[in-house]
């Protein structure tokens, strides 16, 4: 039974209804002051399963379907969006969801660019929008155990943290050969695509490809890093992000496509010498000092650490490590009370942005020396340039 009157609920529209929106999506619905009033997705068979699930839900069949995300922008009743989409969408649905007056959790990578991030962070200050980034971890209880642990001084001196991203789909072991196929006509591929070059329609490229294709995503970097980046800079309790980049990455020769790394290494280095390095190893974090080591596997919570000592006495919440719950509760808190979420739009753009130049670093084949307060390479016009990508007719911020 519904604990909340429907005039104290949230109403909700959904936009992108993938594995991942269909997922953050059943989250939402745990949550008794969220109402789900319409979903949106390019194809016909997600946007249908997405109403049986919110119908069942609410035991009606009110939830509204829609090809088009202008018809749940224009919507009057709708106070927030989930948008879930495919990367090359966030930014762009993010800035026009501003416009119409609406609240937004988005799923990372927010952008495909730098100056996506930064057009992105205007908008929400513009429009005063609570806007949360989808870096869940940030409202992680093993998370939390982390910094509680780093904070409490039992590793010394925080002084380097690695970034384990894992083996990353089909990238790891070959590339999907993407075959040129007519569009089904239940799928809206044109408005799939949004900003991103055209291209041939391929069930492959529309399925998992997508998200190894340079003109579509950022690869492992984009997906994974910024929620390593933000917990890294949280922990560390400052601002200021890396200014040295360098690493080496491979790309397969046999790439029909514009590919991202199926494997790397980076290194980043602050202007304090405090460094943040990435690699393919396992899905894990691991947070060095001066006086020990901790590590939280992130996929399964586990901990390893360089000595019992350095976990004692700190208490560790029973609740399962990964959760849902903190990161979406606080967003329709800040709806409520107009405050910052936790990962607002400039925590966003400084965790992005570490992933965005660690990308353009390993495309360049070369170190590239990075402004984080002015968001600009130091003299390299070529990396500069690369800040930003045109975007295809109709689509911009």
């Amino acid at each position: 039974a519904q604990s909340v009157a429907p005039s104290d609920r949230i109403r909700l529209g959904v936009i992108g209804l993938g594995p991942r929106g269909s997922y953050v999506l059943s989250h939402f619905l745990k949550e008794a002051d969220v109402q789900v009033v319409a979903v949106c997705d390019a194809a016909e068979e997600r946007r249908n399963q997405a109403k049986q699930m919110v119908d069942r839900h609410f035991g009606n069949a009110a939830c509204v379907t829609y090809r088009q995300h202008e018809h749940v922008l224009e919507r009057q009743d709708i106070d927030a969006v989930l948008i879930a989409t495919g990367d090359r969408w966030h930014g762009v649905l993010s800035c026009l969801a501003a416009r119409a007056g609406k609240d937004i959790y988005c799923e990372k990578p927010f952008t495909l660019t730098i100056a996506e991030g930064r057009a992105l962070v205007d908008t929400m200050k513009r429009y005063g929008t609570v806007w949360q980034c989808g870096m869940q971890r940030r409202s992680d209880p093993g998370y939390q155990f982390i910094y509680d642990v780093i904070h409490a001084g039992r590793i010394g001196q925080l002084s380097a943290v690695t970034l384990s991203f894992g083996e990353f789909g089909e990238g790891a072991v070959g590339l999907p050969v993407l075959e040129p196929a007519p569009s089904p006509e239940q799928f809206d591929y044109d408005r799939w695509l949004g900003q991103s070059p055209w291209m041939p329609y391929s069930k492959t490229g529309a399925s998992r490809a997508w998200r190894v294709n340079w003109d579509l995503s950022g690869g492992v970097i984009a997906d994974m890093g910024p929620h390593f980046a933000q917990i890294a800079q949280w922990i560390r309790g400052r601002e200021a992000g890396p200014i040295d980049f360098s690493g080496d990455a491979a790309f397969h020769p046999e790439a029909e496509y514009n590919a991202t790394p199926y494997f790397l290494s980076v290194r980043a280095r602050y202007a304090d010498r405090f460094t943040l390095m990435m690699d393919m190893q396992p899905k894990a974090m691991r947070f060095d000092g001066n006086r020990g080591w901790i590590k939280i596997s992130d996929v399964d919570g586990s901990v390893e650490m360089s000595s019992p000592e350095v976990t004692r006495g700190v208490e560790r919440k029973k609740e399962q490590w990964k959760v849902m719950k903190p990161h979406i509760r606080n967003f329709l808190e800040c709806v409520r009370s107009r405050r910052e979420p936790v990962t607002g739009p400039e925590v966003a753009q400084a965790a992005h942005n570490v992933a965005h130049v660690a990308n353009l670093c390993l495309r360049l084949e070369r170190p590239l020396r990075w402004d984080p307060r002015n968001e600009a390479f130091i003299g390299d016009g070529e990396a500069n340039r690369m800040r930003a990508r045109s975007m295809r007719v109709p689509w911009r911020i």
